[in-house]
């Protein structure tokens, strides 16, 4: 459901770069979706989620249905009137929203300069896009409890919803209109709306869909919010990191957030597809492990989600490097996106491909910690990283525009990734035995080979250009699927097996 769901996402990303390319409505939608999604990311799938599964697994196994159900309710009423009233909020101010975040534009706007209109334009967009905020983030809250009750397909599918929503509206709706990007703000509502409504049904046969009430002194209430807070900064580091990078980026030529977002969307297909699904199986199971009391267990579940990250993230990393460029030519290459706009956000994607690896690891050894409802320590660890980020953005980006912006946050995503499991490591949570070593080296050997086979096989740039789109598919498919076999046959013969994938 998760690749079903990313697939369709790249769909609806190739219907956006043909709309609008790299240019200022691009980067005034882009920015006015992406602030709504980074406040999803702390209020829903982020820091909500890893203090609310924990909780509910609790009352999941050790109480009856009753409990259970008014935690729902009392957790649903509290969280969405909260989220409810700071969607209405930024809604009214969205001007003030748009210029906190978009503080390039808004100096532009007062200085009367070119520039103005998009902090305008951005103002107007945020107040359509933002309802998504509430709407997903009781969608997350249903995804959760479904999550725990072990039904994992609901919840990785219901994007496929919001993804289906804007690609509709990017077809059919948007060349209509004069602007657009207001078309595709509208499409983002509605997804937000649909998926919210598709996942009732399901919760009701699960026996939690309940009645929202007010439950801020609950007890279970008062514990999500206690983990929940710390955790803010803790799982969603890379996302903080993102927005401070949109905030640098309204200063920088025109085009600079459109090649950011589309390499980061090429980035996260990968991301969601392996590090973010394996952390969503991983943290319900590590909880139970945590009640049960059962560390060895909690060592082997841990150690594999270790391995499943590692196995499926560092080949994933090298390719993305490797083939970035033309990924970006087949994907978004027609329209107003030009060739040069896949040149320049190759670059972009180039730098964030050499923190995959680590944004993937963040994802499942916070689990480590959540699950034992520990949410101080990552939090500290967060916000080492994201100082860093924001020590490297100055740094790097004076030399390096928006690609040190990109760079800056794979390095603290890879700070992030070494203390969580340096921790861990140090407290024999995470063990990485004989066996886990000898199985890490030989996905480095196969992905190594991979590498070379790939950069042995590689047309030059201008044959890519050159070539029809018929043809650059049947390479880029090829590189891909002689890549992945490389990887494979190498990995069996120094020693791979299947069974070395299996949970324990």
């Amino acid at each position: 459901m998760t690749f079903l769901s990313r697939i369709l996402g790249l769909v609806r990303d190739v219907a956006i770069a043909a709309l609008m390319g790299a240019g200022a409505a691009a980067d005034v939608f882009l920015f006015a979706n992406k602030i709504p999604n980074f406040l999803r990311r702390l209020f829903a799938e982020g820091a909500f989620a890893q203090a609310f599964v924990p909780v509910l697994t609790e009352y999941h196994r050790g109480k009856n249905l009753d409990e259970t159900r008014l935690l729902m309710a009392r957790v649903s009423g509290t969280l969405g009137t909260l989220v409810g009233v700071i969607t209405l909020l930024a809604m009214i101010l969205s001007p003030v929203v748009a210029a906190l975040f978009g503080m390039g534009w808004f100096v532009d706007w007062l200085q009367g300069g070119e520039q103005a209109h998009k902090f305008e334009m951005a103002s107007l967009l945020l107040k359509i896009t933002f309802p998504y905020l509430f709407f997903i983030t009781l969608t997350a809250l249903s995804g959760a409890a479904l999550n725990v009750m072990g039904r994992f397909g609901v919840a990785a599918f219901t994007p496929v919803l919001l993804n289906v929503s804007v690609i509709v509206a990017a077809l059919w709706i948007a060349p209509m209109m004069e602007r657009p990007e207001i078309g595709l703000a509208f499409g983002v509502f509605v997804g937000g709306l649909v998926q919210f409504l598709f996942q009732l049904p399901f919760l009701k046969q699960a026996g939690l869909l309940v009645k929202p009430k007010w439950g801020w002194h609950d007890p279970g209430v008062v514990k999500i919010r206690t983990l929940m807070i710390p955790a803010l900064f803790g799982v969603s580091v890379s996302q903080i990191n993102l927005l401070l990078d949109t905030v640098i980026a309204s200063f920088l030529v025109t085009g600079s957030i459109s090649w950011l977002y589309y390499a980061d969307r090429l980035l996260e297909f990968p991301l969601g597809l392996f590090g973010i699904a394996i952390a969503t199986v991983v943290l319900p199971a590590l909880s139970a492990r945590h009640v049960d009391k059962s560390l060895d267990a909690f060592r082997h579940t841990l150690d594999w989600g270790v391995r499943m990250v590692v196995m499926l993230g560092l080949p994933a990393m090298a390719g993305l490097f490797i083939l970035a460029e033309p990924m970006l030519l087949v994907l978004f290459e027609r329209g107003v996106f030009s060739p040069e706009d896949a040149h320049l956000s190759s670059f972009a994607l180039m730098a964030y491909a050499t923190g995959l690896l680590s944004f993937m690891l963040v994802k499942v050894l916070a689990t480590g910690f959540f699950s034992r409802q520990d949410t101080k320590r990552p939090v500290k660890y967060g916000i080492i990283a994201m100082a860093s980020n924001m020590v490297l953005n100055i740094i790097l980006a004076i030399p390096f525009g928006y690609v040190g912006l990109a760079l800056a946050t794979a390095l603290s995503g890879t700070i992030n990734a070494l203390l969580l499991g340096t921790v861990l490591y140090r407290e024999k949570v995470l063990m990485l035995a004989p066996p886990t070593r000898r199985f890490l080296l030989k996905v480095l050997v196969a992905t190594l080979l991979m590498v070379a086979a790939l950069l042995w096989l590689l047309p030059e740039r201008g044959e890519w250009l050159e070539a029809a789109f018929s043809t650059r598919v049947l390479w880029l498919s090829g590189l891909i699927g002689v890549g992945g076999s490389v990887f494979l046959v190498v990995w069996f013969l120094v020693g791979g097996r299947p069974r070395e994938l299996r949970a324990q």
